[in-house]
């Protein structure tokens, strides 16, 4: 079993100042370009290695397999994944228990270091995972970095507040007691991130299980393996016991479904599409033989963002903050802009202005740093250009509405944005995933937030306006777990925007921030009569 320290790996450290967030590298200086340009060709020279199953330590395979491939040329493998089933549920589980036995009495001061060590070692090898990135789910350099960077702050953010847990002390003490409250781990958790933030979600799902002291049955998606058996190869490397982490790629409907259905399953952490977190949800609620608890489940799933244009907003930055949350990352994040509401009052303006914008956007291969590469797969493309078919039909095509030109084999899709749609159409309504806005008309700013609140959703949102009552408003009533005002509705920070959305958009989980951790943790109390 690994150890914290080994004769080869250096002393981690503990403390290191307050939390400040990782900086983001700036590309524009020829220096980082080239230390990128460096870590694409390093990895492009790995692709196509075969990665083994890990469970309880041990390196397994099986005879089907996962081919995870390059989205912007489809041919391009990129890593080759042994693909767990039912019969690699049981092992996976019993690994997880019997390192949860000693890992859950490992000290917090441990278990702390050890992210510790993993955000330096990340820190010291940021490029190379950005490029990773940029070969298994087609982001380009910024929109990689902003996902290790946001890793990094996971592991900087979790540890401190693993601590700080640690340490709370209750308000009153009870006259000739001794009262105490730890938080302690609740057990063995399935983690189930998506391919959309393949290292950020995935690590921060992880590194809060594992600080609190639970062990965990990893389950990446199916489009992004690679990257998290890389990032499990750099847990290892950290010290990470054998057992604590258990990676194991496989199919959601199998693998996925067994695990979250196993009666030693104490919590679900899961981040993708509405319908498979409710099913999770439905089957946490069930008692299985022999489950002697209530399964937790740790819910974000999706929504379909809104940012409200009024008729006094500064209307160049309204039209950069839409254009940056619509189309960054191919318009794959929950938190993107699908739907702009803009005040009659300047509508022709603002959409004279955001086709300008859209139509400025670079698109082709990520390696070389296109402003939009491709979407994750064929499914999704197809899906993607099958709602911007609806919306030609129920709105007015502006800009966009096909594939790109230069799509070759890649997933290519042209940045879309349908005006005129009107509330409560299948555009209006249903998440798309993909690099398509839909332009809503509103007669003034109470008629903006009634179509912003309609909808079953409530991730982020965005107001526009320099009216500080119509800003104050939308505080009170715009119904977003996220709500930004004059900024864009994306890149949420860890520390300053805790994030998790309400209603079909999760649990509200707010992740990277102070109440996360209770999550993954119970509390107990004890009271010591004090002779």
């Amino acid at each position: 079993m690994a150890t914290l320290e080994t004769p080869t790996q250096p002393k981690v450290r503990l403390h290191q100042g307050p939390f400040v967030n990782e900086p983001l590298v700036d590309f524009s200086k020829e220096e980082n370009a080239r230390k990128m340009r460096a870590a694409i060709e390093k990895v492009r020279g790995q692709l196509g290695r075969e990665y083994d199953l890990v469970i309880g330590g041990k390196r397994l395979r099986t005879a089907e397999k996962i081919t995870s491939v390059n989205p912007a040329r489809p041919s391009q493998v990129v890593g080759v994944h042994q693909k767990a089933g039912k019969e690699q549920v049981e092992p996976a589980m019993q690994a997880a228990l019997t390192a949860f036995e000693s890992w859950r009495k490992t000290s917090v001061e441990e278990r702390a270091s050890l992210l510790f060590r993993v955000g330096d070692l990340l820190r010291e090898r940021k490029f190379e995972f950005c490029a990773w990135l940029v070969f298994e789910v087609s982001k380009n350099w910024a929109e990689a970095d902003a996902d290790i960077a946001e890793t990094i702050d996971f592991c900087e953010y979790y540890s401190r507040e693993a601590l700080r847990l640690a340490k709370v002390e209750l308000p009153t003490q009870m006259p000739g007691e001794h009262d105490t409250l730890r938080y302690i781990p609740l057990g063995v958790g399935a983690v189930i991130p998506p391919w959309n933030f393949p290292c950020a979600i995935m690590a921060g799902m992880t590194l809060a299980s594992i600080v609190c002291g639970n062990t965990v049955v990893l389950k990446p998606s199916s489009d992004s393996p690679t990257i998290a058996a890389r990032f499990m190869e750099l847990l290892e490397e950290a010290g990470l016991p054998d057992g604590v982490v258990n990676f194991c790629p496989g199919s959601g409907a199998s693998f996925g479904s067994a695990v979250v259905a196993h009666p030693k399953t104490r919590y679900i952490a899961f981040t993708g599409s509405r319908e498979v977190g409710l099913d999770i949800n439905k089957s946490a609620a069930n008692q299985a033989s022999g489950q002697i608890w209530i399964k937790r489940t740790i819910l974000e799933m999706g929504g379909k963002d809104a940012i409200i244009v009024d008729a006094d907003a500064d209307i160049d930055a309204a039209v950069e903050g839409v254009a940056a949350a619509a189309f960054g990352f191919q318009g794959q994040k929950c938190s993107a802009c699908s739907r702009a509401i803009i005040d009659e009052r300047i509508y022709d303006k603002f959409l004279e202005k955001l086709k300008t914008r859209v139509e400025k956007i670079s698109i082709g291969d990520p390696a070389e740093n296109a402003n939009m590469a491709a979407v994750i797969n064929e499914g999704s493309m197809k899906d993607i250009l099958n709602y911007i078919e609806i919306g030609k039909k129920e709105g007015r095509l502006i800009t966009g509405g096909g594939r790109a030109p230069q799509a070759g084999e890649g997933y290519f899709i042209q940045p879309t944005v349908i005006a005129d749609i009107q509330p409560k159409s299948k555009l209006e309504q249903e998440e798309i995933f993909g690099p398509v806005l839909a332009v809503i008309k509103s007669r003034n700013f109470e008629h903006a937030l009634e179509i912003a609140n309609d909808t079953e959703f409530g991730l982020t949102g965005a107001v526009y306006s320099s009216t500080p009552e119509k800003l104050e408003r939308a505080v009170q009533d715009f119904h977003v777990g996220n709500l930004y005002l004059n900024r864009k509705c994306t890149g949420a920070t860890v520390g300053s925007h805790p994030f998790g959305g309400f209603n079909m958009s999760g649990t509200d989980s707010k992740s990277g921030g102070p109440d996360y951790l209770y999550l993954f943790s119970q509390g107990k109390v004890i009271g010591e009569k004090v002779r």
